[in-house]
């Protein structure tokens, strides 16, 4: 899906469209009641875990609590689509992951165009997957599988945690960059993917690393790539999946945004706030346990980021004829 250029510039230029002098007293009064900030997943992943961390820290700078609301189904489209219409006061707020640009392409039809309706704030972390099989499965690295999958069309079974999930989604973009015929295996989530990657029921995946590494270190899984463009340093030595298909880069992030209309000093000010709690060695340590690391930048960039990877995923969708479960 081809953007125009002007969209990227639209939401580039997003926090610096309004004259910020006369607003100064709105901004440094923000906020003056809670502040919700919705997850489009159930408590208890990743999602949900980053969302708290700066849940936390913008309570304690705002002096306002900042309420965690899981608002899981559709694939996040549901918690998206609450904020979508939610009062433009800087009051609802939303968890922005990769399923946002992913499901732009994957639903055909939703009741709101998520880069027109939801306005960008912050980037806060990006996190990698790691392509894994199965010990049985006779490959050792990305060029032995490659090998084995052609020789093989239509016999090798990749899990994912669903349709569209950044799992799925990097399977499907390591075939069209490959060639390859694999057979997908959506699951009801991560934990009965792995239950069946290990008992050999399905034979490859690209789980995300935090999740499948204890795993890796026990021996139960054979890592053959990390998916980031650069090596991860939870699995040193671990090449990437880039340098056997040039060009290759599949990995989650996350974000900050809020509806359409949200004054821009407030914009600002969130943006500031959130870029502060990465600067914090305690937010970084944390971010590393949980195998993410600081993705830190400007609205501006954020806004380019949602656009890039929304074109991205939105070719990959279409080459595979992907549709949701």
């Amino acid at each position: 899906m081809k953007l125009p250029r002007r969209q990227i510039l639209r939401l580039a230029a997003g926090a610096a469209a309004l004259p910020f002098a006369p607003h100064v007293a709105r901004a440094q009064a923000y906020p003056t009641r809670p502040v919700r900030l919705v997850v489009g997943y159930a408590p208890g992943g990743l999602t949900d875990i980053i969302a708290r961390l700066m849940g936390q820290w913008l309570s304690e700078r705002f002096g306002q609590q900042v309420i965690v609301e899981n608002r899981p189904g559709a694939g996040s489209n549901i918690g998206t689509e609450v904020v979508v219409r939610a009062t433009a006061d800087g009051y609802t707020l939303l968890l922005v992951a990769p399923a946002n640009a992913i499901n732009a392409t994957l639903y055909e039809k939703l009741n709101y165009d998520f880069l027109r309706d939801i306005v960008p704030i912050a980037s806060i972390a990006r996190f990698g997957n790691v392509m894994e099989v199965n010990p049985t499965v006779p490959v050792k690295s990305v060029p032995e599988f490659i090998a084995y999958a052609k020789a093989n069309p239509g016999k090798i079974n990749f899990a994912s945690s669903g349709a569209g999930s950044t799992i799925h989604m990097s399977a499907e973009l390591f075939k069209m960059m490959a060639g390859l015929n694999l057979v997908h295996v959506p699951y009801r989530g991560a934990a009965p993917a792995i239950t069946d990657l290990l008992a050999g029921q399905v034979q490859v995946m690209f789980d995300n690393i935090a999740t499948s590494i204890q795993h890796i270190r026990d021996g139960k899984l054979r890592p053959l790539a990390v998916t980031t463009a650069e090596p991860s340093e939870l699995l040193p030595g671990l090449p990437v999946v880039a340098n056997y298909l040039p060009g290759y880069e599949a990995s989650g992030w996350y974000g900050v945004g809020a509806p359409k209309g949200v004054a821009a000093e407030i914009i600002d000010r969130l943006n500031n706030e959130i870029t502060a709690a990465l600067a914090d060695p305690k937010i970084k340590m944390r971010f590393a346990d949980l195998g993410v690391t600081v993705l830190a930048g400007s609205t501006a960039d954020f806004g380019k980021l949602l656009v890039d990877e929304t074109d991205k995923w939105g070719k990959v969708v279409k080459f595979a004829g992907l549709k949701p479960e």
